[in-house]
């Protein structure tokens, strides 16, 4: 996916502004737990930085593309760019120090580092390779992170403190993106900021920082083939999308790249619920809360489709969430439309 970022030779050569230096920055601190922040982060570059290798040469080796014949723990065919991100993530955590335990939608129990535990008091959640069916034929694909605290001691071994928290307690959140250049967007709850990575130095470059989505947007993004799996209201949205002006459908089959676009042009993204899958298929502590974290802090809105996500507390670690995401107005506009229908169905409970 093409960007509207740019990065002027001078500028590289006088001051480049990296990754973990922009994250002191942004906590105006150099404390022990700033570093260990600008550490994460710094880690979490480095996977993005062994995937986008690793991408950018799929067609050239073997075992790569392809999926490996297993199913995972959500009962989905694994891919091997799968299972190859997901243990970048813990190769490049395990000898840190910073980490206690990573948790991807890829494993059924978080993944433990008792050697961290005592010293790096944080969990990563992370989907490793979002869009994975995009690999095979070279279109993008992205990786989403959240970062959390570790509540308690998690003696059993269960991360039951991650079924207590809701999405606010995220300290940081974002994806990386790779298309034509390998894009890192992140927050700290400061702002949203970008970076690209570049090859020849070898470091995620700030590009672009406090990027605010644009309250109204042009673009609905959603698999419109499920239209008739689902709810009423969703289909009613779609018929006003389909006979007002000013809209246009944009959907890639890849989160990370439709938020990012919605992101930078503004307009909504819609994973709903189905007949067949009525929480929807996306995670809420792998992809739709780190998501909403993210958007929030860039002025825009993420719900269920009536609740806000950042709120939402999961009852279970693979918990599965519908989203509407995006510009305030558009995620408000999707609202209303569900809102609408569950008052009529509710005064037609009453008469009955």
């Amino acid at each position: 996916m093409a960007t509207s970022f740019s990065i002027p030779e001078h500028t590289l050569d006088r001051d480049c502004t990296t990754l973990s230096r922009h994250v002191l920055q942004q906590l105006h601190s150099f404390s022990a737990d700033a570093q260990d922040l600008s550490a994460i982060m710094n880690r979490i570059a480095l996977a993005g930085k062994l995937i986008a290798r690793r991408l950018s040469r799929a067609g050239l080796m073997a075992d790569v593309l392809g999926f490996t014949g297993e199913i995972n723990v959500q009962g989905e065919s694994v891919k091997k760019m799968d299972v190859y991100a997901n243990e970048v993530f813990i190769s490049v955590f395990k000898q840190s120090g910073l980490v206690c335990r990573l948790a991807s939608e890829e494993m059924e129990n978080p993944y433990y580092i008792p050697e961290n535990c005592p010293i790096g008091r944080y969990t990563l959640l992370y989907d490793p390779i979002d869009g994975s069916s995009n690999v095979d034929i070279n279109l993008n694909v992205g990786s989403i992170f959240a970062i959390r605290q570790q509540q308690g001691d998690d003696l059993d071994g269960t991360a039951s403190d991650l079924l207590q928290q809701n999405g606010r307690q995220q300290i940081a959140a974002g994806y990386i993106l790779y298309g034509p250049s390998t894009l890192l967007v992140y927050s700290i709850g400061s702002g949203v900021h970008a970076f690209i990575l570049d090859p020849s130095l070898g470091e995620f470059i700030l590009a672009q920082e406090n990027i605010q989505i644009p309250a109204h947007g042009p673009i609905y993004s959603t698999n419109e083939g499920n239209f008739w799996q689902w709810d009423e209201a969703l289909r009613d949205y779609t018929r006003y999308v389909h006979r007002h002006e000013g809209y246009t459908s944009r959907y890639s089959g890849a989160l990370v790249g439709d938020i990012h676009r919605i992101l930078m042009q503004g307009g909504v993204f819609l994973y709903p619920g189905t007949v067949k899958n009525p929480e929807g298929k996306l995670r809420l502590l792998y992809e739709t809360a780190p998501l909403a974290f993210l958007l929030e802090q860039a002025g825009g809105k993420a719900s269920d489709g009536q609740t806000p996500l950042l709120d939402l507390v999961p009852s279970k670690l693979h918990q599965r969430t519908p989203l509407v995401i995006g510009s305030p107005e558009d995620v408000a506009l999707v609202e209303s439309f569900i809102q609408e229908h569950r008052r009529r169905a509710e005064t037609k409970t009453e008469k009955v």
